[in-house]
């Protein structure tokens, strides 16, 4: 079992396999809530991802997106490798999951969780909005290698690398998480990386993308696919 945690008691319980919620132990403090849990553990040839956290917002399953695969001790989705910036745009290659409040960050602590395997050195994981998005965005990357974590806000934007590349085939959990005025980068129980300020606001009405940009075309705007796996996404707020 690996605990994930950031400063103030935002927490985030990932076991092989199966992924739960856990409330904050902090004395006086509101519990962590459990905003989507995506297991990713439908079956071959699936057109919806399930949220198993009780808040009914499921994702839709591009075709291009190989669920069911098997790697070492876990089943989840593959995204191919596809030429970065090469038209056309390849909407079968995301999951999307349709705006909702729940998935808005605001003002509050906000963590996203994932585990991920890759070999790849490029591409966008997750992302609600995009660079000029009103309202803010958030997102992961792996450019080089390297997982950076964005929040973008309506005071400002912040982004934190990890100290290591993580494409090295062997399966990581990574949480990017805005705990008040900080943002933290943890990759495997331990944190790479952390950064103070206030991001203030992200609420815009875009659908949280996973695997590249829903808004591009590979001409103005590249999409920036993700290539390799994804066991699993949790988002916890507070």
């Amino acid at each position: 079992m690996i605990i994930m945690r950031t400063r103030r008691s935002l927490a985030v319980v990932v076991t092989v396999g199966t992924v739960l919620a856990a409330p904050a132990a902090a004395a006086g403090s509101p519990e962590d809530r459990p905003v989507a849990v995506w297991e990713m553990n439908e079956g071959s040839g699936s057109s919806t991802m399930m949220d198993s956290s009780g808040n009914g917002l499921d994702g839709r399953i591009g075709d291009e997106v190989h669920t069911g695969t098997h790697v070492d001790d876990a089943v989840g989705y593959r995204f191919d490798r596809l030429e970065p910036n090469e038209p056309p745009a390849r909407p079968g290659h995301l999951v999307l999951v349709p705006d909702d409040d729940l998935l808005n960050p605001g003002t509050g602590d906000y963590a996203i969780t994932m585990r991920l395997r890759t070999t790849h050195k490029f591409g966008n994981i997750i992302q609600k909005g995009q660079a000029t998005t009103g309202g803010g965005n958030f997102k992961m990357q792996i450019p080089n290698g390297i997982v950076e974590c964005v929040y973008r806000g309506s005071s400002r934007s912040i982004q934190v690398s990890s100290k290591q590349r993580l494409n090295d085939g062997d399966w990581h959990t990574v949480t990017c998480a805005r705990t008040g005025d900080e943002v933290t980068l943890t990759v495997d129980g331990s944190t790479e990386a952390h950064r103070y300020g206030w991001t203030g606001r992200i609420d815009n009405t875009w659908p949280v993308s996973i695997g590249g940009k829903s808004g591009c075309d590979q001409i103005d705007v590249g999409c920036d696919y993700y290539a390799g796996d994804l066991d699993s996404v949790v988002i916890n707020a507070r």
